[in-house]
């Protein structure tokens, strides 16, 4: 007797999310589901339910899995670099992810479920952004706020960068990222070590 699709696959969850998160790069992240999962997959939706609750659960799968993905490729580019060599290759890093897999970056743009924000995955992808920015000297209190600076400047950047609102002016955008990495490098190294004043009165 021939075994069931999912058994002959070798369906599990990580496949059904590595399934997904491909097919969020090939289609968009808005056209995940669970029957276009299973379509690509050459099951029936019934045999995915085994392994995600729901789309819900896909997407939330999604999300933990492109985490750990960025953590493992700034891990790779940061290894044995330092200061504003560290940064750049952890920006780097953020920029090839969202080229190479746009599906899965626009996974990491919605909100995060406190599950998968508290996550193995979650936490590697904080470790080693705050080894980048303790690089800096920058005094612990001050790390969350640094990671949102550098952060809304990734995401703003590349957000542009995505629609096209580069592509008709010169020079060209790679010379405007390597002035980004440039300008980030130098107020991280100029941070405040004070509180803030809304800070200070609370």
């Amino acid at each position: 007797m021939a075994a069931p699709k999912n058994e002959r696959r070798g369906l599990d969850r990580a496949a059904v999310i590595r399934a997904a998160g491909d097919l969020a790069d090939r289609d968009g992240f808005d056209a995940l589901s669970v029957s276009a999962v299973a379509r690509d997959l050459g099951v029936q939706p019934a045999s995915l339910y085994s392994h995600v609750r729901d789309r819900a659960a896909v997407l939330d799968g999604v999300q933990e899995a492109a985490l750990g993905e960025l953590a493992d490729l700034i891990a790779a580019e940061t290894a044995g670099r330092a200061d504003r060599d560290a940064l750049a290759g952890m920006i780097g890093a953020y920029r090839s992810f969202a080229r190479e897999h746009p599906g899965r970056w626009a996974a990491l743009q919605r909100p995060a479920a406190p599950s998968t924000s508290g996550s193995e995955a979650g936490a590697r992808l904080v470790s080693f952004t705050w080894a980048v920015l303790r690089g800096y000297r920058l005094p612990e209190a001050e790390l969350v706020h640094a990671t949102r600076f550098v952060g809304a400047t990734i995401n703003g950047f590349l957000a542009l960068e995505r629609a096209g609102s580069f592509s008709h002016r010169d020079p060209a955008t790679e010379t405007s990222w390597a002035r980004a990495v440039d300008v980030l490098d130098r107020a991280l190294g100029d941070w405040p070590t004070e509180a803030a004043p809304a800070d200070a009165e609370r």
